[in-house]
């Protein structure tokens, strides 16, 4: 699993234990020593998304929730301050490498300490995980899928008779857990290194006696993408065969690239050396870590195992100041694969680069791009971190660029500071009928909270409620005739801001409910009648708003206090704590998020009322993306008083949404780009014949040209004439790296957001001016038509 460095000083516990105490004296509760040890930070990291993920604690803030200290649900991490390990074992070298030796290790075996370690962990995954679910033949089962899959997730090393060999295991791994038994496990992680070490050979081999085969791209072959459903490979001869294909697509993307043949020989042999040098470099703790995150993360995907040398070196850097690009990446493959972008950090400003995208080189300035596929992560991390103000080159193989054009982009290193993730706030325009309406509109990249400065009594420390009721009382003296607050890409943050910003869009009632493990629940709300804006409200969210978040959108949501647009949020509803195992130690989940509905947040996320386009692949990004995620359930709803019931005006309001979307030139442009990346992700094969590839590429160019162009006819904009001149605007477009920027088609969504509102004042409108008799009836058919 990736691994995150986290150091505890002792003024970060003072701090933690300074917030928890405010927290609990604000809620009227007698804060006790132990009770402030209890509630130390949970650091929720997903190894089953294999994400390098890290909880923002004292600048986005930290709320407390019955036992359990609640920080950014969906975590963001910086991977220029991160050190981490490989989340696909990469294993020994078992033989002398061909061209370039590398020392052989003999088979890993287990210790003492992992044995005793592998019981504690199956035993408090029974009694203490939220689902409680036990460790039997079932889950054995599940944990022996996961495993191999973390292990060949591609099916690309394991032939079909390891798999075979490997089924006696298959309904054991429970008892052997229970017993401290991890020969088995390391059996398979050793033959996975066996297997790894022979296709690197094999490669070599070829590179060095079969150049020519090597560089042939005349046949008809194709490739498959993504093989994580194909069969196992039954034979050698068909292993051979798919990674001789496999190097001939490197070789050929590479010579689509402008590589010389000499180069392109040189490029993929330091591509495998490295990865047969990496091969080397696992130890004992590498196995037991991928195979104890096969077991935690057959829980849940936040559940997951640190290794002692993780427990003792996670960072946290307490002012946020954090240099490096602001991606959070994950291994995919041979791949560096982004995951997402961190609001307002380097590269989010620099909008080149985004979700889903792949790293395949990275350049130090003006110096020569390193070839970075097959790397271990750790070591890609090393190359993109740097000091402030200095520049990294990236190529990058662009989501949805399954053939494999690359481009590369240039980010200024730099730290992320709390300015940079403060609320923001803007006015815009809607005319109606003649009349123009100013509409606010605050934009929230975080759940945030300053509390050194709250600690050391500053009168002015920032927090995310303190800022935008600032930015409210601004809005209301311009007069503004409604509110849209844009949690976009908001990752999250503390429970406690969340709870107390709903407070300043209702008067008094719950906010949240908590369920623990036992479940016993919990319902945090606003005591204080007071409000800070009692107007028109509309919520934006997208695929990326998660937890906090969520926390917001639901209950806005729930009271019918405004409406919520955009796309179905990330799906992010549990609570991890983290307990110690002597051997490491154990991330759980042992709580849930619920609104005051009693429906969950988890998995399903909160679903917009009014439903905008994103490009954003429920199916790729988002909770119920995540194998073994805990599913979505009710609870019994809080008593509360709603607002406004609008589930009589929803159809609508959509319907004159959708009429204004088909008309819009950027939300079109929005949409056919939707319709392309479905189009060739459906195309799971690339041709390795270098006429067919060319011709497809020129062919993918020319439909995402015609897509540009048809939006600037429709903008009476002047055509372009080929999709290298629409790069260079794309590129061109944010050249102040302003973290405020909206492409064309994000702000057409907020554009439409505000027409939303406006429909929504003028149906409440309609709805006030009936007499009497037809206001009981507002909501009936008649009256609708």
């Amino acid at each position: 699993m990736l691994a995150i460095h986290l150091r505890f000083d002792e003024t970060l516990k003072k701090f933690i234990s300074g917030a928890i105490i405010a927290t609990l004296r604000r809620q009227n509760r007698r804060p006790h020593t132990n009770q402030c040890q209890k509630l130390m930070p949970t650091l929720p990291v997903s190894p089953l998304s294999r994400a390098v993920n890290l909880s923002f604690l004292s600048r986005l803030g930290v709320g407390v929730s019955g036992a359990l200290l609640c920080l950014s649900v969906t975590t963001v991490c910086y991977a220029a301050d991160v050190n981490t390990q490989p989340t696909k074992a990469t294993a020994k070298a078992a033989v002398k490498a061909p061209a370039k030796a590398v020392a052989a290790s003999k088979k890993l075996s287990p210790t003492a300490d992992q044995a005793k370690a592998s019981r504690l962990v199956a035993r408090q995954l029974s009694v203490l995980h939220y689902n409680k679910t036990p460790l039997n033949d079932a889950l054995s089962a599940d944990i022996w899928t996961r495993y191999l899959n973390d292990l060949d997730g591609q099916h690309v090393y394991f032939l079909a008779s390891d798999i075979e060999q490997f089924k006696a295991q298959r309904l054991r791994l429970d008892d052997q857990l229970k017993a401290g038994d991890l020969d088995p496990a390391f059996a398979i992680f050793n033959r996975y290194q066996q297997r790894a070490n022979e296709r690197f050979q094999f490669v070599l081999t070829n590179l060095e006696k079969n150049r020519k085969g090597v560089l042939n791209f005349t046949g008809n072959e194709r490739l498959l993408n993504d093989r994580k459903d194909a069969p196992w490979i039954g034979s050698l001869a068909e292993m051979n065969t798919l990674w001789l294909n496999r190097l001939r697509s490197g070789a050929l993307s590479l010579k689509l690239d402008g590589k010389a043949d000499d180069e392109i020989i040189q490029t993929l042999t330091r591509r495998y050396r490295s990865q047969l040098k990496a091969l080397s470099q696992n130890r004992s703790e590498d196995a037991f870590s991928l195979f104890m995150n096969s077991l935690t993360g057959a829980y849940d995907p936040h559940t997951s195992y640190f290794s002692p040398r993780n427990s003792e070196n996670f960072n946290i850097n307490m002012s946020l100041q954090l240099e490096g690009i602001g991606a959070v990446l994950q291994t995919d493959d041979e791949y560096t694969k982004v995951v997402r972008l961190v609001p307002a950090g380097p590269a989010d400003k620099a909008r080149q680069l985004k979700p889903n995208d792949k790293i395949v080189a990275v350049g130090e300035g003006d110096k020569d791009l390193v070839d970075v596929i097959g790397w271990r992560i750790d070591e890609v991390v090393e190359l993109i971190r740097g000091p402030k103000g200095t520049t990294v080159r990236l190529q990058i193989i662009p989501n949805g660029n399954d053939d494999g054009a690359r481009k590369i982009i240039s980010i200024v290193r730099n730290t992320v500071a709390l300015e940079d993730q403060a609320a923001s706030k803007k006015i815009i325009e809607v005319t109606r009928n003649g009349e123009t309406k100013q509409i606010g509109v605050i934009k929230l990249p975080a759940f945030y909270a300053d509390f050194q400065g709250q600690q050391n009594g500053d009168p002015d420390y920032r927090s995310t409620t303190r800022d935008v009721r600032k930015l409210i009382d601004e809005l209301k003296t311009a007069r503004v005739q409604g509110l849209i607050l844009d949690l976009r890409n908001n990752g999250g943050g503390s429970l406690s801001e969340v709870n107390d910003l709903i407070g300043e869009f209702i008067t008094t009632g719950p906010t949240v409910q908590v369920r623990d493990a036992r479940g016993r629940l919990e319902t945090l709300g606003d005591g204080n009648p007071d409000v800070g804006y009692n107007g028109p409200l509309v919520v934006m969210t997208n695929r990326l708003s998660a937890s906090a978040a969520e926390i917001f959108a639901g209950a806005i949501q729930d009271y019918g206090r405004g409406l919520v647009v955009g796309g179905t949020s990330f799906g992010k509803g549990t609570v991890q704590s983290i307990r110690d195992l002597g051997h490491g130690q154990l991330k759980i989940t042992e709580a849930k998020f619920y609104r005051i509905s009693g429906a969950s947040t988890q998995n399903k996320g909160v679903e917009p009322d009014i439903y905008f386009p994103e490009v954003f692949d429920p199916k790729e990004i988002g909770e119920s993306a995540l194998p073994h995620a805990m599913p979505w359930d009710t609870i019994r709803p809080s008593r509360y008083q709603q607002v406004d019931d609008w589930k009589s005006k929803l159809g609508a309001l959509e319907q004159a949404s959708k009429l204004r979307q088909a008309k819009n030139p950027d939300i079109r442009y929005l949409n056919e780009q939707i319709k392309l990346l479905a189009d060739v992700k459906a195309q799971n094969t690339s041709s390795l014949n270098e006429k067919v590839r060319l011709s497809e590429k020129q062919a993918l160019e020319e439909r995402r040209l015609a897509i540009e162009n048809r939006r600037r006819v429709a903008k009476k904009q002047a055509q372009l004439k080929a999709w290298d001149e629409v790069e260079k605007q794309l590129e061109a477009q944010n050249p102040d790296h302003d973290p405020n920027f909206e492409r064309p088609e994000e702000q057409a969504l907020l554009n439409e957001a505000a027409e939303v509102l406006v429909d929504a004042q003028q149906l409440n409108t309609a709805a006030s001016n009936l007499p009497s008799y037809l206001k009981r009836n507002a909501d009936s058919p008649l009256v609708n038509r």
